[in-house]
């Protein structure tokens, strides 16, 4: 496990890391007015018990988060990476997962928008490329707005690979492409699934493509190219968790 520690800003993201028990918090820098929103949004929680506070001004927390132009709202922590979750002790046992799997995405907010998403409606877990995840990445956890401390990420070393494992275990690979005729809506998402989304522009690398059982598109007005990786996935697993709560 990775013990190093890095720094979070924001209410949601620094509250949420609070409040998940795998999360190692070591500092918590907050103004006097963050540590009583603290208490008003968990009265029955002593969240800051067994962690170091220092009250700053806004303007000294400013220092953390000038850099990348991010608004700290009152709120900074120096917290450890959790450990990190693995795929194959993860599925064992399980039916009907849904991974999402990120193919040179490497843009800290789309990323954190994404996380955010798929916390929202429920997906497995996200797996990334471990030498290109932005991991520390103090936009990442603004964009996620807490949503890190609730999904899976899994960090593999190569995503073909993965792929190659997964569909060995019986997971179905949908590839993401805007180029192709069918549309995602057409498919009836049953059994273990993994959505793959490519990068922005350049979209999947052509090796990884062909991993894909099928390839499909988002369907949206011709006037427009494309659309966010982001929002691209939020729609998708919209529709997936819509589908399931009519199942169930």
């Amino acid at each position: 496990m990775n013990k190093s520690s890095f720094f979070i800003i924001g209410q949601h993201a620094v509250i949420e890391a609070l409040k998940n028990p795998k999360r190692k918090v070591l500092k918590v820098f907050l103004t006097e007015e963050s540590k009583k929103n603290i208490h008003r949004k968990s009265p029955n929680q002593n969240l800051l018990n067994n962690v170091k506070v220092y009250f700053k001004t806004k303007k000294e927390l400013d220092k953390y988060s000038n850099k990348e132009n991010l608004l700290h709202q009152g709120y900074v922590a120096e917290i450890e990476h959790l450990e990190k979750s693995v795929i194959k002790e993860f599925i064992k046992g399980k039916n009907d997962i849904t991974f999402v799997c990120l193919d040179g995405v490497t843009d800290p907010r789309n990323i954190g928008s994404l996380i955010r998403s798929a916390a929202s409606f429920g997906i497995d877990g996200i797996i990334v490329k471990e030498r290109s995840f932005p991991s520390e990445s103090k936009l990442l956890f603004k964009a996620a707005s807490g949503a890190t401390e609730h999904v899976n990420i899994f960090e593999v070393s190569n995503i073909n690979s993965t792929l190659k494992n997964l569909k060995e275990k019986n997971f179905w690979v949908y590839g993401f492409d805007s180029n192709v005729k069918k549309k995602f809506t057409d498919i009836e998402w049953k059994g273990n699934k993994i959505l793959l989304f490519g990068s922005e522009g350049l979209g999947m690398h052509k090796h990884t493509s062909k991993y894909a059982d099928f390839l499909v598109r988002i369907d949206i007005d011709k006037k427009v190219d494309s659309l966010n990786i982001s929002n691209s996935a939020a729609i998708v697993l919209h529709h997936l968790s819509y589908l399931k709560k009519r199942v169930d």
